[in-house]
């Protein structure tokens, strides 16, 4: 009866590192088509824990008069396991959620304007959230201009995406619970799907398949972001993690040295940066480097005129579709132009007898991850 026990406790062991591993960037895990399982688990874990434990009770007495001491020794073994796995490691207890959300305008503002922001305007509001902040929180959940929005943030695929946070038409809290192929993913509170912040898109549980709506967004230096919107509010360091935003202040840039967060400087390695474009019927990759310096690039990726735009500072990212193919756009002080008519960043015609640009939504994304989640992408 004793291997009883020992076989339980062994298998709850294991079970609890299965929890953590298959969600979470362990050696091997990331690359594994494993997110079936790992919900399998997730979900029925109290169910696997319970038949676990009956198995290791019966045997319980047995080893107990063979060896207690070794008893001892693996009931605390399994009780660092599990406060390893369910609060050291778990994604919602590493990164924390804001204590408090405050935004300023412009002259209260204390973000640094090279910073780079995910902008997001609707109905006459426009609000900018620093990435610095976003990267450690993953998301924060706000309104704008009376919709709600849950704008989000992988650091480990470098992708700002902002949704609105409705499940089966209601607004919805989510957190933070691991990562699928580098992504991060958020649980839903009322039916526990998970969704994969990339896409938008529920991966496991009850609405798999179900996709968030995305609100369009901005990537650009604060700087840029208030010549466009100089009335935006800006979301404020909340003071309370302070030391966290500083260990992230050299991510934007591409300085840092880890292996999930770093920049490949070279072109089309897994952590080269890319800008991603999704028309639906097509998907582009554009190398970081070749925007850089060009500035503009014009093209027509499934015949769909489109111009993909870095601004002199780097960090500002624009996608618009032209009005035609002959139609050829360049820039210059924060200018567009194709010779004749003039539009600012937003793609707005200067000249008001003249029609805008349509903006797209584009992304500054690691190379791994939009090839990934844009499997048949062109580059």
């Amino acid at each position: 009866m004793k291997s009883l026990f020992y076989s339980g406790m062994l298998l709850l062991v294991l079970f609890e590192v299965a929890n953590v591993f298959f969600i979470m960037p362990m050696p091997g895990s990331q690359e594994m088509e494993s997110i079936g399982v790992a919900y399998f688990l997730y979900s029925k874990r109290w169910i696997i824990r319970s038949i676990l434990a009956l198995i290791a009770l019966f045997g319980i007495m047995g080893a107990w008069k063979n060896t207690k001491w070794l008893v001892i020794f693996l009931m605390l073994a399994y009780a660092g396991v599990v406060y390893l796995t369910h609060y050291k490691m778990a994604a919602d207890t590493m990164f924390y959620q804001p204590r408090y959300v405050q935004f300023l305008k412009a002259d209260e503002n204390i973000v640094d304007l090279d910073r780079l922001i995910v902008g997001v305007t609707h109905n006459g509001e426009a609000k900018a959230y620093p990435i610095q902040f976003l990267g450690y929180h993953h998301q924060v959940q706000d309104t704008i201009g009376g919709k709600p929005v849950m704008v989000t943030y992988c650091t480990v695929c470098r992708t700002g995406r902002v949704f609105e946070p409705m499940v089966n038409g209601q607004l919805e809290k989510f957190r933070l619970v691991g990562m699928d192929h580098f992504n991060a993913m958020f649980e839903d509170h009322a039916t526990k799907s998970w969704w994969r912040q990339a896409t938008g898109e529920a991966i496991a549980g009850p609405l798999s398949g179900n996709q968030l709506p995305e609100v369009p967004a901005i990537q650009s230096s604060l700087g840029t972001w208030l010549k466009l919107y100089p009335g935006s509010l800006i979301m404020q360091p909340d003071s309370n993690f302070s030391e966290i935003y500083d260990s992230l202040s050299d991510f934007e840039s591409g300085q840092r040295s880890g292996r999930l967060t770093r920049r490949d400087t070279a072109s089309w390695l897994d952590k080269s940066w890319i800008a991603g474009i999704d028309l639906g019927e097509v998907s582009k990759a554009y190398d970081w480097n070749e925007l850089v310096s060009k500035g503009v690039i014009n093209d027509t990726p499934g015949s769909i005129p489109i111009s993909v735009i870095v601004t002199a500072d780097q960090k500002s990212l624009f996608a618009f579709r032209r009005h035609s193919i002959e139609q050829q756009l360049t820039f210059r002080n924060d200018t567009l132009t194709d010779g004749t008519v003039d539009y600012t960043l937003a793609g707005t015609a200067m000249d008001s007898t003249s029609k805008s640009l349509y903006l797209l939504p584009v992304y500054q994304e690691y190379w791994h991850s939009w090839r990934t989640f844009h499997p048949n992408t062109f580059r």
